[in-house]
């Protein structure tokens, strides 16, 4: 089994900051690609931001220079540095990976989600 825990979600007043991190646990190989999504009330999910093992980093346009997504292999982990933020970042974030199981022997690619954290841009 594999989890994805999420924290650093909040409240916030607009033009601040926080950081989000997931962390992969349990039966972990390792971890390809991470990504971050939202959902807003009303919307569908979005892409907000993806890294690769390598480092490589896309981001949906709205974001661009002001989140930065990073990680930590060696811990599984990947976070999102959130700055400038205004009203229309509020949603639930959720954290995405595909993460390559060991058990028994046998690997396997399985793409996991973690269970969201509210993220609220209000004055």
């Amino acid at each position: 089994q594999v989890q994805l825990v999420e924290s650093g979600g909040g409240l916030v007043q607009p033009g601040g900051s926080l950081r989000l991190s997931c962390a992969a646990s349990g039966s972990v190989f390792s971890v390809s690609d991470m990504n971050w999504y939202r959902q807003a009330p009303g919307k569908q999910r979005e892409l907000v931001a993806a890294i690769n093992r390598g480092g490589e980093t896309t981001y949906t346009d709205s974001v661009k220079g002001r989140f930065t997504v990073s990680r930590d292999n060696g811990k599984n982990t990947v976070y999102l540095q959130m700055n400038s933020l205004n009203p229309e970042d509020t949603a639930v974030y959720y954290c995405n990976a595909d993460v390559v199981v060991s058990t028994r022997g046998i690997t396997g690619l399985i793409n996991y989600w973690g269970q969201g954290t509210q993220v609220t841009v209000s004055s």
